[in-house]
């Protein structure tokens, strides 16, 4: 599998929306374009609490760029819960957790396996 890549400027956004919704979570799906994570997209009317994220996933436009979703813990724990898992195996593609204390260091991506992957932050 080839690496994957996030910009510096959409790392940098989601790391902002974590500590801005902070202690609840957020969540989003991301869009790829030529190989690199570029942009966050937020469901319609999402539900953001403090042990799990919620959104309608049928309200979602159809879109082929959309390869990957992130979502944060308000805790330190950036592996994958149970639940995590269930919807990773459902979308797949690459699934980005952000842990506190939000910083670049407490992020992690996943494949649709739940399995880690490397990612590299570009410009």
């Amino acid at each position: 599998m080839e690496l994957i890549k996030i910009r510096k400027e959409l790392l940098d956004y989601l790391l902002q929306l974590a500590r801005d919704f902070y202690p609840r979570e957020f969540a989003g799906f991301l869009r790829e374009r030529a190989g690199v994570f570029e942009e966050v997209l937020i469901a319609p009317d999402p539900h953001f609490g403090q042990g799990s994220a919620f959104f309608n996933t049928w309200m979602l436009p159809m879109d082929d760029s959309i390869k990957g979703s992130v979502h944060s813990h308000p805790g330190p724990n950036p592996w994958p819960s149970r639940a995590d898992l269930n919807f990773f195996s459902k979308f797949g593609g690459v699934h980005f957790i952000i842990a506190y204390p939000f910083d670049e260091k407490s992020v992690r991506a996943y494949l649709s396996d739940g399995s880690p992957v490397p990612f590299e932050v570009v410009e």
